[in-house]
């Protein structure tokens, strides 16, 4: 597990460091819109630089309801990074399943952040809350990979 986040963390400021260095002449980053949570089922952190990663954005529900705002995304193939906002009182994490891969975010409490990434090939996943009983209780969605 040490590991795993380990691994995370460091390709999260990998990804920094290569967007900081993309950004000189794309206007897409710097404006209004954000990452709002209308219409697209996933936010492209990278959608135009190199490699197909691609940020989804999630969140639990802030009620502490057990279940996220999405219950399906889609991803090209490639690496892909699923943030999972946790605004409730409930601790939750996110984890993605399926095809041989098994990724797990961090349990994380009111106001964090728990991130997985991982290399998907074209398919369906599942992802869900791998807090005891969160699953079973219905925090879980299906991610599409073309």
């Amino acid at each position: 597990m040490r590991t795993r986040i380990t691994l995370i963390l460091a390709l999260l400021a990998l990804c920094a460091f290569v967007a900081a260095g993309c950004g000189g002449d794309d206007d897409d980053d710097g404006g209004g819109g954000g990452s709002s949570n209308s219409s697209a089922e996933s936010s492209n952190a990278s959608s135009g630089g190199g490699g197909g990663a691609e940020t989804l954005k999630i969140a639990a529900d802030p009620s502490g309801a057990l279940k996220f705002d999405k219950t399906s995304l889609s991803a090209a193939a490639g690496k892909v990074t699923i943030d999972m906002d946790n605004p409730s009182d409930v601790p939750h994490a996110v984890e993605v399943e399926g095809n041989g891969v098994e990724e797990e975010g961090e349990v994380v409490e009111k106001g964090g952040v728990s991130t997985v990434t991982a290399d998907l090939k074209p398919g369906e996943y599942e992802f869900y809350c791998p807090v005891d009983g969160h699953e079973a209780a219905g925090m879980k969605g299906t991610l599409t990979v073309k």
